[in-house]
């Protein structure tokens, strides 16, 4: 199943755009998943496994090193998702 989930990352540090950077950074290494950025938000699209992996390799080791806020939206109906099982 094709997934896209929207995240927004808000670091609780006064030097915010220094993680906020390096999370963008560290989700654009993976070649599984299509990212696209925007001021507000993160979309990544992919199959449901590979980035829901890619969530979880990520965002814990974020919120053990800064202060941290994520808020996603799953949706597996959007133009991007191809409901493939």
């Amino acid at each position: 199943m094709e997934i896209t989930v929207e995240v927004s990352y808000y670091s609780l540090r006064e030097d915010y755009n220094k993680p906020v950077k390096e999370f963008i950074n560290t989700i654009r290494a993976n070649k599984k998943v299509i990212i696209d950025t925007d001021i507000m938000s993160t979309v990544i699209s992919g199959g449901y496994d590979d980035v829901m992996l890619l969530l979880v390799e990520t965002i814990r080791p974020f919120m053990k090193k800064y202060p941290s806020v994520f808020t996603l939206k799953i949706a597996n109906a959007c133009k991007t998702c191809k409901n493939k099982d």
